[in-house]
C-alpha cells in the first residue's frame, strides 16, 4: 500500500494519484491513463488521477466476484459489522482532510463539506448495526412443510456516483451493500475522483478484504458503460441524471441485472400565508442556494400563497444580497463556484431562458469574474418572480443557484402545482395549521416530504423518488432491499410425495 499517492510539494504542483484500487492492490491502469482534475474555483488542475478503461473494469469485476464467492458473503454478519465500524472510525478521523479534498474537487464551500463529511461515518456505523440482523421469516402453511425465507446478497454491485456530493452518495451505496454481504466496484464521477481513492485507502486500513471494494475512476462512455454492461455485475446503483439512467437501462438490459436509481428533482417548496414566514424563508433560501444549487433535493420551485407573495419575493432578494460568494476554502464563504465549466454554462443559459420566457429577474443572474474569482465558475444567487409553472425554469432541473417563485391560491392549487412535474423526489411545506400539514403532505407525489423544516436527511430516513426521480430507496432499512434477494425454502416434514401415475 505504500507510495499509492504522491502529494504536490511545491506551489502549483499537482497532487498525484497514479493508481487504481483493484483486488486490494494499487495498480496501474491497463487501458487508461492520467487525467487532470480541475479546481472549479480556479479553472486550473489541482490533481492528476489515474483513469481506468474497460479492461480495468474487467479486472475489478473479477476481483469483486472472487471476493464475493470467497470469504465475504460467508462471513458472519457480526464480522462484517466490525469491519464497517473500523471503517467508520477511520473515516471520522480523516473527515477534516476529506472535506478539504472534496472542496478542491467539487468547489463546494468548506463550511458545507465539513458539516456534510463530518457526519458520513454515521452511515457506516448505522448499517453495521444491521449487518447481523438480515433475518427472513417463517411462513405458516400446514404441518406437512416448514416454509421460511432467507435474505441473501445480490452479488457484485457497480456503484456510480455523481460530482455534486460524491462521498455522501458513496456512503449511501457502499454502507448497505457491504452490510448485506455484497462486493462493490465503485466508479466515481469523472469530475470528482480524488476522494473515492482516499476512501479505498481507508477501507484497506480498516481490514476490508481484497476485492470487496474496488475503485476505478474513468469516463462514463467507456469505463462506466463497461461496468453497466458487464455480465459479472449483478446490480447497478446509480445517482445522476435521468437521461443517463435511461442509457444505463438500455446497456444493462441484456444481462437483466438489478437497478436502483436516485435521479433528478424539481422540488416544490410550499409556503402558506399562515406559516412562520421568517423560518420558511430561512429554509427556502438555504434550499435554493446550498451546494451552489447543485442538489436534486433543493426546493428551487418556491410556491407562495398570494397574500404573502410580495413579502417572500422581497425577503429572497434581501437574503441573496447577504450570500457571500467566494473561494470555497475561505471559512467566510457561503457559496462557492459551480462544479465545472459545463454546469456554469448551463446555469447561465437557463437564466437567459427565464428572462426570455417573461419571468422577472429580481436579483442575481450574472457570472462573477472579478479579482480572485476571475478564472473560476462563479455565479450570483438568482431570484425569479412572476414565474408560471409552465416555464422551463420551473419545469427543468437547472442545478444552479436559481430560485423560481410561483404564486398560488389555496391548498388545491398548491397541490396541483406541486404535482405538476415529471419529478417526485422531495417536497417541503410551511404552515401553522396541523390539519393542513397532514392534508397537503398526504397529497404530494414525492418520496420525502418535509413539513416546517427542509433537507432533514439521516442514515435512518428512506430517501428516493416517485415518477422520474428514481427507483428504490437509499438510507433506512429499506436501502438494504436494493442489495438483497429473497430465497424461499420449503422443507417437507414427512418426506413423502405421491406417485402421480399410480392407478
Amino acid at each position: 500500500m505504500t507510495n499509492a499517492f504522491k502529494s504536490g510539494s511545491g506551489d502549483g504542483e499537482l497532487r498525484r494519484y497514479p493508481h487504481l484500487f483493484i483486488g486490494g492492490e494499487w495498480v496501474a491502469p491497463a487501458d487508461g491513463g492520467m487525467v487532470e482534475s480541475i479546481d472549479p474555483a480556479t479553472g486550473r488542475p489541482w490533481a492528476a488521477v489515474a483513469f481506468g478503461g474497460p479492461k480495468d473494469i474487467d479486472r475489478a469485476v473479477q476481483a469483486a466476484r472472487d471476493a464475493f464467492e470467497g470469504p465475504w458473503r460467508r462471513m458472519p454478519g457480526w464480522e462484517r459489522a466490525a469491519i464497517l465500524r473500523r471503517l467508520a472510525e477511520l473515516y471520522r478521523e480523516f473527515a477534516p482532510e476529506m472535506a478539504v479534498l472534496e472542496t478542491r474537487d467539487s468547489g463546494r464551500a468548506i463550511r458545507e463539506t465539513r458539516a456534510d463529511i463530518g457526519a458520513h461515518h454515521q452511515w457506516y456505523h448505522w448499517f453495521a448495526s444491521l449487518a447481523d440482523k438480515l433475518s427472513g421469516r417463517t411462513i405458516p402453511i400446514d404441518d406437512s412443510v416448514h416454509c421460511f425465507t432467507t435474505r441473501v446478497p445480490v452479488g457484485v454491485v457497480g456503484a456510480i456516483t455523481p460530482w455534486n456530493a460524491p462521498m455522501l452518495t458513496t456512503a449511501w451505496k457502499l454502507a448497505p451493500a457491504l452490510a448485506a454481504g455484497c462486493t462493490v466496484v465503485l466508479k466515481p464521477a469523472e469530475q470528482t475522483p480524488v476522494t473515492a481513492l482516499e476512501l479505498a485507502r481507508l477501507a484497506h486500513e480498516a481490514g476490508v478484504p481484497p476485492g470487496v471494494l474496488n475503485v476505478v475512476p474513468g469516463y462514463g462512455h467507456d469505463t462506466g458503460a463497461r461496468l453497466v454492461a458487464h455480465p459479472g455485475v449483478n446490480k447497478i446503483a446509480f445517482t445522476g441524471e435521468g437521461s443517463t439512467a435511461k442509457v444505463i437501462l438500455r446497456n444493462g438490459a441484456d444481462t437483466l441485472k438489478r437497478f436502483s436509481f436516485e435521479l433528478g428533482g424539481k422540488s416544490p417548496h410550499i409556503i402558506f400565508k399562515d406559516a412562520d414566514l421568517e423560518q420558511a424563508v430561512n429554509a427556502a433560501t438555504s434550499s435554493a442556494w446550498s451546494v451552489c444549487g447543485q442538489s436534486c433535493a433543493l426546493g428551487s420551485r418556491v410556491l407562495v400563497e398570494r397574500p404573502v407573495y410580495d413579502w417572500v419575493v422581497a425577503a429572497f432578494a434581501e437574503r441573496a444580497a447577504k450570500v457571500r460568494v467566494g473561494l470555497p476554502l475561505d471559512e467566510a464563504t457561503h457559496m462557492g463556484p459551480q462544479a465545472h465549466g459545463e454546469q456554469l454554462a448551463k446555469t447561465l443559459s437557463y437564466i437567459d431562458i427565464g428572462q426570455q420566457e417573461g419571468a422577472r429577474l429580481v436579483t442575481g443572474g450574472r457570472r462573477l469574474d472579478a479579482g480572485d474569482l476571475g478564472d473560476g465558475y462563479f455565479v450570483e444567487p438568482t431570484v425569479f418572480a412572476n414565474v408560471s409553472n409552465d416555464m422551463r425554469i420551473a419545469r427543468e432541473e437547472i442545478f444552479g443557484p436559481v430560485a423560481s417563485i410561483i404564486p398560488f391560491d389555496g391548498e388545491d392549487e398548491a397541490v396541483a402545482l406541486a404535482n405538476d412535474t415529471s419529478y417526485g423526489l422531495a417536497a417541503g411545506l410551511w404552515t401553522g395549521d396541523t390539519g393542513r400539514a397532514h392534508r397537503v403532505s398526504a397529497r404530494i407525489e414525492a418520496g420525502i416530504v418535509w413539513v416546517n423544516t427542509y433537507r432533514f436527511i439521516r442514515w435512518s430516513t428512506p430517501y428516493g423518488g416517485f415518477k422520474a426521480s428514481g427507483w428504490g430507496r437509499e438510507n433506512g432499512i429499506e436501502a438494504l432491499d436494493n442489495y438483497l434477494e429473497t430465497r424461499t425454502t420449503v422443507i417437507s416434514t414427512t418426506g413423502r410425495f405421491p406417485d402421480a401415475y399410480a392407478q
